[in-house]
């Protein structure tokens, strides 16, 4: 059974940093997009960042640009999302999704596999 297994999540202060991790088993990255997606209490899921394995290329929410960072290791079947610079509004559910129509990985109607999610809670 295809499985993506988000981690990383946490409390951090506002200003920290974390990392999350979206790791896949059972099925491999290569021929996916990697999208990750948030959803803060009473809002609407988001597309935040993806990252496409046919080129590479990757997207950023103008939310998070310049302080996201998205990455992917084949070897290792995972996609990263480093989060600097954190603010409170970046306080949600994150989750990661296969999306095999890459041209739209930051949409969440086109994603194949979901993850569970993984709290990340920015507060002082």
């Amino acid at each position: 059974q295809v499985q993506i297994v988000e981690s990383g999540g946490g409390l951090v202060q506002p200003g920290g940093s974390l990392r999350l991790s979206c790791a896949a088993s059972r099925f491999t990255l290569d021929y996916y997009a990697i999208g990750w997606f948030r959803q803060a209490p009473g809002k609407e899921r988001e597309g935040v960042s993806c990252i496409r394995s046919v080129d590479g290329s990757t997207y950023y929410a103008d939310s998070v640009k310049g302080r996201f960072t998205i990455s992917r290791d084949n070897a290792k079947n995972t996609v990263y999302l480093q989060m600097n610079s954190l603010k409170p509004e970046d306080t949600a559910i994150y989750y990661c999704a296969a999306v095999g129509v890459q041209a739209m990985c930051a949409h969440e109607s086109m994603a194949d596999f979901w993850g569970q999610g993984t709290q990340v809670t920015v507060s002082s």
